[in-house]
């Protein structure tokens, strides 16, 4: 009989090359948590994700499947699973669905925040947790900027040259950007994520508060769909992928951010 078992997953990106496996035998998320998900079932396992994260990028709550014929209480696949995983990466839920549902098709959207320091000195205790700038930013020259990203628009200004999507045409459902103890927040809320997608737009919207773009600038940038128009690419330091959603129908529980998480909950 065949079980299909969904996952909630966090991860600390920074000694990882991204979720995805790779050739050249490099650390990577996927590779980790298939061979202590293979632990708990006694056979090999493929775990498949609702979304590929780049490397030294977070995880609060990246969902992803895997099947198996082997029967286990479900805290098996909690408990047991993160005994033999490491300490950077952690299974926080899981549950047994139809074996129809898959983490990555049916997901209707996909959430990230990056966090900003703007301080003027890095900040050393919270290296690699988050980005910094020491450069002074607007926020609400940023937060207007961002609104320019919504609806079903081209990315290819943001798209890495790496990036294996079918079609840069995406929808953002939602942007803000604002302040959170001192710390500067940008969230995104989309059908899907190119390659660096965020990434690219944090740097393009850091560009937008120091002065460096305006915000008819800033749409050009956007309708230019080229990726030479627009800033280089931020470092991945402060971004955590948040949350995937799915459709009622799908059954899938919904796990809430932390309340030590920086920004909206």
């Amino acid at each position: 009989m065949n079980i299909r078992i969904f996952l909630h997953i966090q991860y600390i990106g920074t000694n990882f090359h991204g979720w995805q496996k790779q050739p050249n035998n490099v650390a990577t998320i996927q590779e980790v948590l298939e061979y202590a998900v293979g632990k708990i079932a006694g056979h090999k396992v493929e775990v498949v994700a609702a979304g590929r994260t780049d490397r030294g990028v977070h995880s609060l709550g990246l969902t992803a499947h895997f099947d198996t014929h082997s029967l286990r209480p479900i805290h098996a696949w909690i408990v047991g699973v993160n005994t033999y995983l490491p300490a950077d990466i952690c299974i926080i839920h899981a549950q047994q669905v139809k074996d129809n549902i898959h983490a990555r098709f049916d997901a209707i959207s996909r959430s990230y925040r990056y966090i900003l320091s703007n301080d003027k000195v890095r900040p050393v205790i919270l290296r690699q947790k988050v980005g910094w700038t020491f450069i002074p930013l607007d926020i609400v020259k940023m937060q207007e900027a961002s609104q320019l990203l919504l609806g079903e628009q081209d990315f290819s200004s943001f798209r890495s040259s790496e990036c294996q999507a079918k079609s840069p045409i995406k929808t953002m459902i939602s942007t803000d950007v604002y302040n959170s103890n001192g710390l500067i927040c940008f969230d995104f809320t989309a059908s899907g994520f190119l390659h660096h997608m965020v990434r690219n737009i944090v740097g393009a919207l850091i560009y937008v508060g120091s002065g460096k773009l305006n915000l008819e600038q800033f749409s050009h940038v956007i309708k230019a769909r080229n990726r030479t128009f627009a800033p280089p690419t931020f470092m991945p330091d402060g971004l955590y992928l948040t949350h995937v959603e799915y459709p009622p129908q799908c059954g899938i529980t919904n796990t809430k951010l932390p309340d030590w998480f920086w920004g909206k909950k």
